[in-house]
């Protein structure tokens, strides 16, 4: 095998702009940029469901009879949202707390450890985007009264 010297160039990596109705379909992001994303959209729909996340809180604990009109929420619905969607967005928002909870447990260890590694990083992401979904299965199906 040749070595180069000092004084001869190497070729250089050519970047060039992309063309995004071609190389966006076909790029693979890998799981840690998948979680990175999610972790923001998570952020997010937790910030604008906020009203949704207070009016659940404040009908819950202010009395038996705004429990009551609470609990009828999921099952009847609210004035002209049907029971199954207000249970989806409840849904979202489990999806939403969960992730969001997972993705930061693991950012706080990687800066932590200063785990930074490609194999720490894919694994890591695997387990989180595993475990979130596994957990919003499981209450999913609590929700919607499989069990």
């Amino acid at each position: 095998m040749t070595e180069l010297s000092p004084t001869s160039k190497r070729a250089r990596p050519e970047f060039r702009n992309i063309n995004a109705l071609k190389d966006l379909p076909t790029y693979r992001l890998p799981p840690a940029g998948w979680v990175s994303i999610l972790h923001r959209v998570s952020g997010a729909i937790m910030f604008l469901l906020m009203p949704f996340i207070i009016w659940m809180f404040d009908t819950s604990v202010s009395s038996e009879i705004s429990f009551a009109k609470f609990s009828s929420a999921f099952t009847v619905g609210l004035g002209f949202i049907p029971g199954w969607f207000v249970k989806l967005v409840a849904l979202a928002l489990i999806w939403a707390y969960l992730h969001h909870f997972i993705a930061g447990i693991r950012h706080l260890w990687m800066d932590i450890n200063h785990a930074v590694s490609k194999e720490f990083g894919r694994s890591s992401a695997l387990v989180t985007l595993g475990l979130g979904s596994l957990l919003t299965l499981v209450l999913a199906l609590k929700l919607f009264g499989a069990y």
